[in-house]
């Protein structure tokens, strides 16, 4: 039996929320449920979330945090307590199977695990085509070993009018390039697209301090001890509005964000140097050799000098999407 655990952290999310959760209600796979993790909202989410649990008991689980996590960690812990809950509800019917002398053997469950963005819209069959495309990708590669699998999305304004038909076209991010060496420098995961299985969970019960995205987090992590999937098939509608934390970007914005920007840009190769460098520590002795080496490298690339630096960029394929952002990246670095 395959059970999926929507993820969704929460904060002020009144405006679009309702719209949002009646979306997974129709969705046409059924077996799911939703952990909603307030960050200390404001404003009436708390309220409406409440009426859906009302609603819907069995299937949406809430909890408000006792002190504001951000959007990170509220995304990381919430996995890891869905994974306890449901750890402590299998053992307890085990206990409850053998006090009634029933000896059969349960039904086993595999675990898998979405992110869901407060703000989106999902298409009706978002969950049924990501976890086709997972089993294929287990098939293949097999369910002991982490997997991600990620789609695309619908670019949407705040009234779902869309802006473009698909994110990674519109960013000009390339989805074939999912290594490590370019996902240590350029996450190419949407978080609200994302699937990925239990084996990849496992390497999560601790959570990092210096992750500078949820999605991210899970990238480094399939890529780094499994495989990262791409469906090129639109599951939501991914809405763009003032309020988003992080949001589509085009590729002429972006360009002119980096060039207006220089110190700005250090300060993100810096926190993404810092994100490898935790990464390093904590999975040092559990990653390969080859794995390690490139982990290594990226996490001390600021120790080395101007010409070392763009050395190990060239080795080990430090790169992002495309001549103008690698150009952007070798002159900043």
């Amino acid at each position: 039996m395959n059970r999926v655990n929507i993820i969704m952290a929460t904060y002020n999310g009144e405006k679009y929320i309702r719209e949002q959760l009646e979306s997974i209600l129709k969705n046409t796979y059924k077996n799911w449920k939703l952990w909603i993790f307030d960050d200390g909202s404001a404003d009436d989410t708390k309220g409406i979330i409440e009426e859906y649990v009302r609603r819907q008991p069995d299937k949406i689980m809430f909890q408000q945090n006792n002190r504001n996590k951000g959007v990170t960690l509220n995304f990381l812990e919430g996995v890891q307590y869905a994974a306890d809950f449901n750890r402590r509800l299998q053992e307890e019917a085990g206990r409850l199977e053998e006090a009634d002398g029933d000896d059969s053997e349960p039904v086993p469950v595999m675990d898998y695990y979405m992110f869901c963005d407060q703000d989106d819209v999902w298409m009706t069959d978002k969950i049924d085509k990501t976890m086709i495309q997972m089993k294929k990708v287990e098939k293949k590669y097999g369910q002991d070993i982490p997997l991600a699998v990620f789609t695309d999305a619908l670019v949407v304004d705040s009234n779902l009018n869309i802006l473009n038909r698909s994110f990674y076209k519109s960013s000009k991010l390339d989805t074939r390039k999912v290594d490590l060496p370019h996902i240590m420098m350029e996450n190419k995961l949407i978080g609200c697209t994302v699937m990925f299985n239990e084996s990849l969970r496992k390497y999560m019960t601790v959570q990092p301090i210096n992750a500078r995205y949820h999605d991210w987090w899970v990238a480094l992590i399939a890529a780094t001890f499994g495989k990262i999937n791409f469906l090129p098939t639109v599951t939501l509608f991914y809405r763009q509005h003032g309020g988003n934390v992080v949001g589509n970007q085009n590729f002429l914005s972006y360009i002119h964000d980096r060039v207006s920007s220089l110190e700005k840009q250090k300060e993100v190769i810096y926190k993404t140097a810092l994100q490898a460098d935790e990464f390093y520590r904590m999975f040092e002795s559990e990653m390969p050799i080859r794995q390690k080496l490139q982990v290594y490298s990226m996490a001390n690339i600021l120790n080395q000098n101007w010409i070392k630096r763009r050395h190990l960029v060239l080795k080990f394929g430090f790169m992002k999407t495309g001549v103008l952002r690698n150009l952007g990246l070798l002159y900043i670095l």
